[in-house]
């Protein structure tokens, strides 16, 4: 499978965005599009393990490989010249794009449907093997073989995810110190994570300055569909308020 990774180049202003878990960044390239029709410059890295022809690819990697890919993805901006960077994320990707916001100097930060709070409980585990187990029976894989490969990688699926809540953890106690521009947005139905625990986020947010949306009937990926344009119109006013050296256009 190729490498998904997008790049648009436009104007001075840089957005990175990341992907969710077990996705590709098919799932903010409508949203990419929109930045780029604004005169935004556009990164969205594929994450490391995802994107590939099999789906165990993925358990070779875990939330410091995602981390290290953030970080990259904002260097090499860097090293193209961008100084104004923001970064956002679905799912996973808001995990990275607040490690950023909290490691990195960068112009603004954001989450869309992201578990960036204590969060153990969620529905992860069971999507993960819905979405295992059809990756798996079209690659050919008998019924058989596929729950056998399922009890194999419930483990290493465990894994990964303990080490995701145990980062977060970590994360949580430095929230009030951000004193910057953060945009949470939070779709209702959503069906993977605990919803609420992105007004826990903006609550615990206690000095940044904190733009937060919610769509009462949008499922976890709020990046597509009516949902989607929604989201893009409510980003674009944000990143409109922010000073940019360059000017806003």
């Amino acid at each position: 499978m190729r490498d998904r990774t997008i790049f648009f180049e436009k104007g001075p202003r840089a957005v990175i965005l990341f992907h969710a878990f077990t996705s590709t960044p098919n799932d903010v390239r409508s949203l990419a599009r929109a930045l780029e029709r604004a005169d935004y410059t556009v990164y969205a890295p594929t994450l490391s393990g995802h994107g590939t022809e099999d789906p165990d690819d993925i358990f070779n990697y875990g939330i410091e490989d995602w981390k290290r890919d953030g970080e990259k993805a904002y260097s090499f901006l860097k090293e193209k010249g961008y100084n104004e960077i923001a970064t956002f994320g679905l799912s996973l990707g808001g995990i990275v794009a607040t490690h950023l916001m909290l490691t990195q100097d960068v112009k603004a930060a954001g989450t869309f449907s992201s578990p960036v709070m204590d969060n153990g409980k969620n529905r992860v585990p069971e999507n993960f093997m819905i979405w295992y187990e059809q990756v798996k029976m079209n690659a050919g894989f008998s019924r058989e073989q596929i729950a056998g490969l399922k009890t194999a990688s419930e483990p290493k699926l465990e894994m990964i995810l303990n080490g995701l809540n145990t980062f977060v953890k970590t994360m949580v106690p430095q929230y009030p110190n951000e004193t910057g521009m953060v945009f949470i947005a939070q779709g209702g139905d959503d069906e993977m994570i605990n919803p609420h625990q992105s007004g826990e986020y903006r609550d615990a947010l206690t000095n940044a300055t904190v733009d937060f949306h919610w769509y009462e009937e949008a499922p976890h990926v709020i990046t597509t569909g009516q949902f989607g344009k929604q989201l893009q119109i409510d980003l674009l006013t944000f990143l409109s308020t922010l000073e940019w050296d360059g000017g806003n256009t």
